[in-house]
């Protein structure tokens, strides 16, 4: 076969047109904000859609206007050239019903909560027979990350890694530690170290302070969620609050980081994202971790990052295999904010999105139309085949 007379060329194009080349990734490294981290990620994509001959419409999230118009017109300064990317503030609801009406859609990139990608993945269905194409729909919806401890584990490794997952940036990252397990008989040191820590993390202004770990929170919005979440805290008879759980808004939105203990691991808090820097730990009988590795997978609806501290290899298998759905992004004795952007593909499935992986050189792929092209040297001469005689 392969010394005969060559008969075809068979050919798989993408199809695309090299509009822009020019790569942003030194950016994350030289801006230390998880927005403008966020920003850098989208704008690859943004840059990915645009490199293959679609016209982008980007919608920027309301409490980042800021940040997004600056990230566009370094794309606009670094020859990205007019009209591949449309800048378009608005109105969510308006914009929504406005791209999901047009004949022309034909992929929706979506950042945000689980009700409004639900909203628009209906507003497609609805209006399927109006589209040229069936428009590709990727979501990243946020979750309600983990990290599970068992008795092998290094402790001091185990705080550190909890401290930064679930405090850092004020909890305000969609991979953020917000529900802890930790065995029974290693909780008092567990919880004497976070505790200990807890007393010097300093809320306030970072400008003015470098040794500040966070700030406030985003918005009011933001501020009245968690607050509700700190008065569920302290009025339930299942968690007892061991650290922080104040918040006030005179000056800013400010709420310290606050570790809550729960005796009911089915409780709403360890089911819903909060999205602040409030971490919930549940005690459990060391003999029983196996059992708490099938709660963790059906606690939540959401399956984007967990973690596993343990040094037992058995342990990690056993694990790794149990939370196999958990978590799209999982991590072993590291925190479950690990992935270091436009290094590691990122993304997680269930309730938390579609799992695309942004990052990974196959998410191109996602957002192009691949043509299969054959090309004959040798043409058909007779229409019969031989076994007809």
């Amino acid at each position: 076969f392969l010394r005969g007379p060559r008969t075809c060329d068979l050919i798989f194009k993408v199809k695309g047109h090299q509009i822009f080349s020019k790569n942003l990734k030194s950016l994350s490294h030289q801006l230390q904000n998880f927005k403008i981290h966020i920003l850098v990620k989208f704008s690859s994509v943004v840059m990915k859609f645009g490199t293959r001959g679609n016209v982008v419409l980007w919608k920027p999230s309301d409490t980042a206007m800021s940040a997004s118009y600056a990230v566009y017109r370094i794309l606009r300064e670094c020859g990205m050239p007019p009209n591949v990317i449309q800048f378009l503030p608005a109105d969510g609801p308006v914009f929504g019903d406005t791209i999901t009406s047009s004949v022309h859609l034909a992929g929706v990139n979506f950042t945000g909560s689980v009700p409004t990608f639900k909203r628009l993945w209906k507003q497609v269905a609805q209006n399927l027979d109006i589209y040229r194409t069936f428009p590709r729909l990727a979501g990243e919806c946020g979750g309600k990350n983990f990290h599970f401890v068992h008795t092998s584990a290094d402790v001091y490794s185990v705080v550190m890694g909890t401290v930064r997952s679930a405090f850092e940036y004020g909890g305000q990252k969609c991979s953020a530690c917000s529900r802890m397990y930790v065995p029974d008989s290693m909780w008092p040191r567990i919880k004497e170290q976070l505790l200990d820590i807890h007393k010097s993390i300093k809320v306030g202004d970072p400008v003015e302070d470098f040794s500040t770990f966070f700030s406030a929170v985003i918005d009011d919005k933001s501020f009245g969620r968690i607050k509700k979440w700190l008065e569920h805290a302290k009025s339930s008879p299942n968690l007892n609050v061991i650290a922080g759980g104040k918040c006030e808004d005179k000056k800013g939105y400010f709420v310290e980081p606050t570790i809550i203990e729960t005796k009911d691991p089915r409780d709403a808090i360890m089911n819903e994202e909060i999205f602040g820097p409030v971490l919930t730990v549940y005690v459990y009988p060391e003999k029983d971790y196996k059992e708490v590795l099938r709660l963790i997978d059906s606690t939540s609806p959401y399956a984007l990052t967990g973690a596993v501290f343990a040094k037992d290899e058995k342990v990690i298998e056993e694990a790794s295999k149990a939370l196999r759905n958990a978590a799209g992004n999982y991590y072993i004795n590291d925190k479950s904010t690990g992935s270091i952007v436009a290094q590691q593909p990122f993304g997680g499935a269930r309730a938390s999105g579609t799992n695309d992986k942004p990052g990974g050189p196959h998410y191109v792929l996602r957002w192009t139309s691949p043509q299969t092209v054959k090309r004959t040297h040798v043409p058909l001469t007779e229409w019969k085949y031989p076994y007809m005689g």
